[in-house]
């Protein structure tokens, strides 16, 4: 009976976080957006997860992305901070590289992975850059 209820308990706070993951996504937010001469840079949304938050910033530069910076990830706990700063470091090699949010998942940072794309593709949007 008590596994039940883990299993039940478990499975309503991962429903719940995925939820909340793409209302974060969704959700209309002020970008906040400083231009230059020729240079954008762009912080995307807040994406809610269930170990804490992650948000990017990006900078374009001649409508190319020169920097990708995550703001903030989870921190809860050590594990998801390992998780995330790992997974940031990998995407922010994959965006550069292609020029795009269009990247793959990290494995072991699922969650992470998918709140920093949704983030950037959101900070690309408001920069008018899409590919």
């Amino acid at each position: 009976m008590r596994r039940t209820a883990v299993f039940i308990t478990t499975t309503v706070l991962a429903m719940l976080a995925l939820l909340g993951m793409k209302e974060g996504a969704r959700a209309g937010y002020a970008a906040k957006v400083v231009r230059g001469n020729d240079t954008m840079t762009v912080t995307g949304p807040q994406v809610v997860l269930a170990h804490g938050i992650v948000q990017v910033r990006v900078t374009i530069t001649g409508g190319r992305i020169v920097d990708v910076d995550a703001v903030s990830l989870p921190h809860d706990n050590p594990h998801s901070w390992a998780g995330g700063n790992y997974a940031a470091t990998r995407l922010r090699g994959e965006v550069l590289a292609k020029q795009s949010a269009e990247v793959d998942i990290v494995s072991g940072a699922t969650y992470t992975s998918q709140g920093y794309i949704s983030s950037l593709q959101a900070a690309l949007d408001a920069a008018g850059l899409h590919r």
